[in-house]
């Protein structure tokens, strides 16, 4: 009779007991996972409130990225043995993605990419045009953060320097085109006067509560470490010059590196978050491109312009009624416009971020070969806004027609929204939070472009044909970029869809190619996950009718944060049943 009452209680008991061991063993990874996230990026711990490490920098080195290679696969093994019975929608998509995140870094690590730590217009030597504006001194305890911080520059460039001889000496190096547009925007921040140099402008003004001695001493320490930041940036530019710069290949495509067919289809998975081949995804790009230029047709059509495309892109790109004044001028624009995006929210989303954002012009060091604009995220731990940023450099450049649709994609409710949105569940993993899948993030905020249009934000013809010439970019991009390397084109021949289907000036095409021969993939994300949020709307209206509620399906693609674009899938799949059921 007793062993029958115990067979009877273990019944009922053992799926709650085995759903309880899942998720203790799942909580215990993330936990571990966590930890070494929080060491190996103090970025993000700082921005989170980390005061430790708001005052370092990543370990950069090799033997650094090996040793976490161990880590990340013992927690592959502790992974494979959590049992997925009984754990929660939530859990089983935390599952995924920690699974899929670390088999991600594994593999990266494995073609150690880390040899070409930087692209044509950023990398690890653009930390003093990032460091001093994502800055918040609040105490004394932060302001030696800061320091400390900049006293760790010159061990993080010496790391990054042995990674790119590691790649000299293997054959893993940059083109020389894309280093002849890096050169330019060393020399900046050389160091000549350590108390007017960029590095220096978070400690002119210390809070009131910090004793005027400590704050001598803080300037003082500062000083030093700026002054030793000099000589490490004096070394790097040698550095570029004299080794890396005979060493840049000529070729251009990822497919021409040693292991680089293996590594442009790691990155065009790792981007797209799909198993699409570079040949699937060319094909898309040119589908795409012939769809959008007929809508093109339209649009001018509308315009009552007489002329081809040829005379209607120079029309564009030489009319003063098109173009800001002054870098002011430019400012002010995006500005109201921002505002006015801000303003079309409601009707659209029914959860809103807490953390604003601000204008700013992209720094001068980095604007001549930088990209339109973009976005910077803020903290709200750290006081911190989240950022658009416009370039004002060579305004003809710069076509106020195509301002609307930056405005949207950067800041609202583009990147500024998804990703504020995403730090403020403080109640998910921070893996989750700060995650960032391109297809999601960047899909999302070509995405936030279309949304323009229900929002009634493109005010004429002209503006609507920006948002289709933006559209067209990044269709271009898909074409361009498995054109570069994969099939090994040149730069003219990359930059001819650019040159014949969009309005783009041509100092952005050319500042935009660069960008995809120095960075394989990344720009295939865009449309990929653009056109599969479309889907999946389309896709939730045909099954929910009456039912489908934009602003509900806005947080159901948002609120849990960025994910690879089949999880995602699934999860608009349990939000449509559960609006159903419900």
């Amino acid at each position: 009779m007793r062993t029958a009452v115990v067979l009877i209680l273990a019944l009922f008991m053992t799926p709650a007991l085995a759903e309880t061991r899942a998720q203790r063993a799942l909580q215990g990874v993330i936990a571990t996972y966590e930890a070494e996230s929080r060491l190996r990026d103090p970025f993000t711990a700082g921005a989170e409130g980390d005061l430790d490490a708001l005052s370092r920098l990543p370990d950069a080195s090799r033997s650094a990225e090996l040793a976490q290679d161990q880590v990340l696969a013992a927690l592959q093994t502790r992974i494979d043995r959590v049992r997925p019975a009984g754990l929660s929608p939530l859990d089983l998509e935390n599952l995924a993605l920690l699974r899929a995140t670390i088999a991600n870094e594994r593999e990266f690590i494995r073609l150690d990419v880390a040899r070409i730590p930087f692209e044509n217009d950023s990398g690890f030597f653009s930390l003093p045009d990032y460091l001093p504006r994502q800055t918040v001194i609040r105490n004394a305890a932060e302001a030696q953060a800061y320091v400390d911080r900049i006293g760790a520059i010159p061990a993080f460039y010496e790391a990054n320097i042995a990674n790119m001889r590691r790649g000299i000496s293997t054959g893993f190096v940059q083109p020389r085109v894309v280093l002849e547009s890096v050169l330019p925007t060393l020399a900046p921040h050389r160091v000549t006067d350590p108390a007017s140099h960029a590095l220096y402008a978070p400690l002119i003004e210390l809070p009131a509560s910090i004793a005027p001695i400590d704050q001598a001493a803080l300037r003082q320490a500062a000083i030093a470490n700026i002054e030793a930041f000099g000589s490490a940036q004096d070394a790097l530019i040698t550095f570029f010059q004299a080794e890396y710069r005979p060493a840049a290949r000529e070729s251009l495509g990822a497919r021409a590196l040693p292991g680089g067919e293996e590594l442009y289809l790691a990155m065009a998975r790792r981007e797209t978050t799909t198993t699409m081949t570079p040949e699937e995804i060319h094909a898309l790009g040119v589908s795409e491109v012939a769809r959008i230029r007929a809508r093109m047709a339209a649009v001018i059509e509308q315009t009552g312009f007489r002329g081809d495309f040829r005379a209607f892109q120079a029309m564009l790109r030489s009319d003063p009624r098109f173009y800001a004044r002054s870098p002011e001028d430019l400012m002010l624009q995006a500005a109201e416009m921002a505002k006015r995006a801000d303003a079309g929210l409601p009707r659209l989303f029914g959860t809103l971020p807490r953390l604003p954002y601000g204008v700013q012009p992209v720094p001068d060091s980095l604007a001549p070969g930088y990209t339109t604009g973009r976005y910077i995220p803020g903290s709200i731990q750290q006081g911190i806004p989240g950022n658009y940023w416009v370039n004002t450099y060579n305004l003809p450049a710069r076509p106020l027609y195509e301002l609307p649709a930056l405005t949207l994609h950067e800041a609202v409710p583009g990147h500024h929204l998804q990703i504020a949105l995403s730090q403020e569940r403080t109640d998910l993993p921070g893996f989750r939070r700060n995650a960032f899948f391109t297809a999601y993030v960047e899909g999302w905020g070509l995405y936030a472009e279309y949304l323009g249009e229900e929002m009634g934000f493109y005010r004429t013809p002209y503006e609507q044909f920006g948002r289709l010439s933006y559209e067209m970019w990044r269709a271009c991009r898909l074409v361009a970029d498995t054109g570069i390397h994969w099939l090994g084109w040149s730069l003219e021949q990359a930059r001819q869809c650019f040159d014949e289907n969009t309005a783009l000036a041509p100092h952005n095409i050319t500042t935009e190619v660069l960008r995809y021969v120095s960075w394989p993939g990344q720009a295939l994300a865009y449309k990929v996950g653009e056109l599969e949020l479309i889907r999946l709307r389309r896709h939730a209206e045909a099954e929910l009718g009456d039912r489908f509620d934009v602003r509900a399906f806005h947080d159901a693609v948002l609120l849990d944060g960025p994910v690879p674009l089949d999880l995602l899938a699934q999860r608009i799949e349990r939000w449509i049943a559960a609006r159903k059921a419900g």
